[in-house]
């Protein structure tokens, strides 16, 4: 089961300093856990505030070492052993802070554009960091549809449960049909312990939360995820 870990800081305690060093501790625990994804999702911040943010967290990633269980599971799929870091929207500085890619919106520029923008910017580099990893968000099966036509890395269908009363819950059959495009398709919203298997059967790829990390013990949720 793949599992990202999307950040929201303010929904932690305390003036902003307590809530980005809380933010910080919790993805060097996905990282030690072996979450495959950390999406940093701070939509308030400028560029400049991002990125800041965004290369504190790729240190914490390039130097926090995985337990012994999440390194022999990434090691047995042939994973990158470090969590790899999306920036929301901004491939600007995603490129700025040496991370894996971005997440898009559904309204967001294409993920084309964003593989274009990649391969201009790295032409100089090593030939893996011109293919960067992009994930969107899709709330119907015609954004499922065109992010794989687009070649999304992955999609992020929801929400499939409740979600705060902020939208309708898309359900698990809307999801099951989600799952039979061509792409990878990981369930968000309103996921928890007690029902991340129904969507696991539905035919997931994965999971991705932000409850569900930020306010557990994330070794524990990814042991019970991944029993």
């Amino acid at each position: 089961m793949t599992l990202c870990y999307i950040t929201d800081r303010s929904q932690f305690p305390g003036p902003d300093s307590a809530r980005r060093k809380r933010l910080l501790e919790k993805i060097a625990e996905a990282a030690h856990a072996g979450v495959d994804y950390i999406q940093l999702r701070e939509k308030d911040l400028s560029g400049r505030e991002l990125e800041e943010l965004a290369r504190e967290a790729m240190r914490i990633l390039l130097t926090t070492r995985p337990s012994p269980l999440a390194t022999h599971r990434l090691a047995t799929r042939r994973s990158p052993l470090t969590p790899r870091l999306l920036i929301n929207s901004r491939a600007d500085v995603a490129l700025a802070a040496g991370a894996a890619g971005v997440h898009l919106r559904s309204d967001d520029i294409s993920p084309r554009e964003v593989r274009a923008l990649w391969a201009q910017a790295s032409r100089n580099e090593k030939a893996e960091t011109r293919n960067p990893v992009i994930s969107t968000s899709c709330h119907t099966l015609a954004e499922v549809s065109r992010a794989a036509a687009a070649r999304a890395t992955f999609a992020l269908f929801g929400p499939v449960f409740e979600k705060s009363g902020i939208a309708t819950p898309r359900g698990l059959d809307l999801l099951r049909r989600a799952c039979r495009e061509p792409i990878p398709v990981l369930a968000l919203g309103g996921v928890t312990l007690a029902n991340a298997h129904a969507c696991l059967n539905a035919g997931v790829r994965g999971i991705a939360a932000i409850r569900l990390f930020q306010q557990n013990d994330i070794a524990g949720v990814v042991r019970r995820l991944r029993m």
